[in-house]
């Protein structure tokens, strides 16, 4: 435990860290990045590029800091990253290489306001803050390796069938190339996928949302390509993925993870919002919910650019038609003329509150939604305005870990 002059030390470096915080995780991951190159087979070089991962560790080391009398209070951010964590296959060799690396960051960019006191506590509260996450990710570890049909790191799978859902997503039937039993999960959790990319000095490892439910002798992915839009580059491994990955290739995967899951205890309506490829997730609750709570109703709400590039479309379809608790409706953003002419969707536009409103009887359900992170705080708006209850409120962002305000 920290003594009392740590903690007030480390609390006073809050207003610091709301400041400087990103320029503080930007500098780490260089140094980091430069000292163990061999990190860079873990990490999601886009996320770096694009700065998701500075901000998302920024946010952790000042809630972190916020919170170092009571770090009970950060264990579900804890949980969250652990679970990532194990997915990738960070170890507790690891976190001392974050530690140095961080302290040296805090030391360059805060320079001589960051005193040997300062830098001494930080290395105090490090050491706590990696305990935590060590403990909790060994657990994790036991667990994934532990259960029936579980394993350790990766286990090479066959892709078995792939089948194009739309203009931009495809889905991949995985099955183990051992041909014995594999770890069931929780509707709404990943898989990492490891690849080898030929030309690439890296190893690549992408979070790829189940799209079906558990229960099956295959893992389903649905990826959607990412084609390179302006200054956004491709995405390697989904270009990768849809280009050159066929029937019979082998893909190395990690144990399902992630920690936005479907409660199956409640047993309240549930409503789920989607944008573009965030259907993943939600196809995995839909179709958990219709074969294990028939009598639970379920909201299905969608929203796409066009019917071109919506997946998935009629499997949500034959579900509503053939299980009367599933209500599903489509906000198409730019519709085409076929779209028009076969009055293929409910809504054009965007999804607001008004529509929300006129499909949901009753806000006391639980609401689960996933997408691009600005449909995601459109929705998160929305709920909130309408007085939907923060425990009520569910959601996931593809890759780090941002924020909804």
């Amino acid at each position: 435990m920290l003594n009392q002059k740590t903690i007030d030390i480390i609390k006073s470096t809050v207003p610091v860290l709301e400041v400087h915080g990103t320029a503080i995780t930007k500098r780490f991951y260089q140094r980091m990045f430069a000292n163990h190159p061999e990190l860079l087979n873990v990490f999601n070089h886009a996320n770096q590029k694009q700065g998701r991962q500075q901000t998302a560790l920024a946010n952790a080391v000042y809630a972190a800091a916020l919170h170092i009398d009571h770090l009970e209070n950060i264990l579900p951010v804890v949980k969250q990253i652990g679970h990532k964590h194990r997915s990738l296959g960070i170890k507790p060799e690891h976190y001392p290489i974050v530690g140095e690396n961080l302290l040296g960051a805090i030391k360059e960019v805060l320079g001589d306001a960051a005193t040997d006191e300062i830098i001494q506590a930080w290395a105090e509260a490090y050491g706590v803050i990696a305990d935590a996450f060590i403990s909790v990710e060994a657990e994790m570890y036991d667990k994934a390796e532990g259960q029936p049909g579980g394993w350790a790191d990766f286990r090479e799978f066959v892709v078995q069938r792939k089948v194009k859902e739309s203009d931009v997503i495809t889905s991949f039937y995985l099955v183990p190339k051992d041909g014995k039993e594999i770890a069931s999960y929780e509707p709404g959790q990943y898989i990492s996928v490891k690849m080898d990319i030929p030309g690439e000095e890296y190893t690549h490892i992408r979070q790829y949302s189940l799209s079906d439910a558990p229960g099956n002798p295959y893992y389903r992915i649905s990826v959607k390509r990412e084609d390179a839009i302006d200054d956004k580059p491709a995405g390697k491994v989904s270009v990768y993925l849809w280009e050159h990955v066929n029937e019979g290739d082998t893909l190395l995967l990690s144990a399902p993870a992630g920690d936005f899951t479907l409660d199956q205890q409640d047993d309240r309506p549930v409503v789920l919002i989607s944008g573009g490829v965030g259907l993943t997730p939600m196809m995995s609750m839909l179709k958990t919910l219709v074969k294990t709570a028939p009598n639970r109703p379920v909201t299905f709400i969608h929203a796409a650019r066009n019917g071109n590039v919506h997946a998935m479309r009629d499997s949500v379809e034959e579900l509503a038609a053939l299980h009367p608790q599933v209500k599903a409706f489509w906000c198409y953003e730019k519709p085409t003329e076929q779209d028009r002419a076969a009055q293929a969707f409910h809504k054009e536009g965007y999804i607001d509150l008004p529509w929300l409103q006129s499909l949901i009887a009753d806000k006391n359900a639980s609401f689960y939604f996933c997408g691009p992170v600005p449909f995601m705080k459109t929705i998160n708006r929305a709920l909130k305005e309408w007085g939907v209850p923060a425990q009520d409120i569910h959601f996931e962002f593809f890759g780090p870990a941002g924020t909804l305000e």
